[in-house]
């Protein structure tokens, strides 16, 4: 652009003092002639670099995702093509669910046996309380014969110390309270081995046996959501609406959870990042929300109109690896890095296809030096012109 103002000026320059001569070609006006486009053009480029700053380094970026299969099989279906649109829940591969489905199946059987187990747990809680009602129901019952049994052996006695009875019954007798105080005995031993078993509490109030019996159950419901989980990973969805690159998939391949190894990558079309790199220094007046126009070589001849999203006010020279040593200091200063801005498509832009890694160049637009907005808008309409020209001999 620069050599077509110095055209034109040196146009008129000819046209003026060789040509038409309305003035003399002295060396005073020689002088004049070469001085004024140089401190013209430095003027106006440094008021352009400051008011409205170009870039040559435009960018379009994606988000790429590596797809990588939630569980491991074979593959028996790839309904997509590379390169190809695809929405969002479109079906990307399928992977062979019967080792799945089994899976389910058997975990369902476990939660089954879990709940049978809880319902004899509580069954058992029941026979329990029974057993030891019994048993303090029995112990009654021998403890009322026991004091009868004591009677008659009381009786038994006196009548042998007076001559009166026999001691065939006393003997009887003694016998018979020598059996009741085993019996009452051996029912006071269950009753308390039943307590014991039911006093074995689990911190929720639980008998063990029943609080078993509920992990159980949730341990089976637990692997019966995982068996699910991963019956649904058989069949993968698209994350969004995009495009399927590297596809290295095809039926009876084998799919494997490796992070490292992803099957496919898979670009996003919804969020897509529009950046221009600046020097540091061209950034003073750049705020969000300033006009901004950019070509790209993928559309030549068309200017596209953004706006300012952010500015990007970090770069790696700016991070300070933290270590237990002290960084040290290069021998040469490290080479400017420069700040990324992020643009957004203007409303009447949104539509249109921007390639992933398409590269251009662009200005923003400033709310200052406003007179000279014009000069860049010039420049930059004249350098997409040239995109659509093809310089190679192959």
């Amino acid at each position: 652009m620069d050599i077509l103002i110095l055209g034109i000026y040196s146009f008129f320059v000819w046209l003026i003092f060789i040509k038409l001569k309305w003035l003399p070609w002295t060396i005073v006006s020689q002088v004049i002639v070469i001085t004024i486009p140089i401190i013209g053009l430095t003027a106006l480029i440094l008021l352009l670099n400051i008011f409205c700053p170009s870039s040559s380094d435009v960018r379009t970026i994606n988000y790429v995702i590596p797809i990588v299969p939630r569980v491991t099989g074979q593959v028996t279906e790839v309904p997509i093509e590379p390169n190809r649109p695809i929405k969002k829940g479109d079906v990307l591969f399928k992977i062979d669910p019967v080792p799945f489905e089994l899976a389910v199946k058997a975990a369902e059987s476990n939660l089954e046996s879990a709940k049978i187990s809880a319902i004899t747990a509580e069954a058992s809680k029941r026979s329990f309380e029974f057993e030891v009602k019994s048993a303090q129901a029995k112990i009654a019952a021998l403890e009322s014969q026991m004091d009868l049994a004591k009677k008659r052996v009381s009786q038994f006695t006196n009548l042998a110390g007076a001559g009166a009875g026999r001691g065939a019954d006393l003997e009887k007798a003694q016998s018979d309270l020598s059996t009741l105080e085993s019996e009452i005995a051996g029912a006071q031993a269950t009753e308390a081995q039943v307590k014991q078993q039911l006093s074995a509490l689990t911190g929720n109030g639980e008998i063990d046996l029943i609080a078993q019996a509920k992990a159980k159950i949730a341990k089976a419901e637990s692997d019966l959501a995982n068996a699910k989980y991963d019956l649904e990973g058989t069949i993968y969805l698209a994350p969004a609406s995009g495009r399927v690159t590297n596809l290295a998939l095809r039926p009876g391949a084998r799919a494997t959870q490796l992070v490292m190894s992803p099957v496919m990558s898979f670009i996003e079309d919804d969020d897509q990042w529009v950046i221009a790199f600046f020097r540091q220094n061209e950034l003073r007046y750049v705020k969000p929300g300033d006009e901004t126009e950019i070509v790209l070589k993928t559309h030549p001849n068309q200017i596209i109109k953004c706006t300012v999203d952010s500015i990007l006010w970090a770069t790696a020279q700016g991070q300070m690896p933290i270590a237990g040593t002290l960084a040290n200091t290069p021998n040469e200063a490290a080479p400017e890095q420069r700040i990324g801005v992020r643009l957004k498509l203007a409303e009447k832009e949104s539509g249109l296809f921007l390639a992933a890694g398409a590269r251009g160049q662009g200005a923003i637009y400033t709310e200052k030096g406003t007179a000279v907005h014009i000069m860049r808008k010039v420049f930059l309409r004249v350098s997409t012109k040239m995109d659509w020209f093809v310089f190679k001999l192959h």
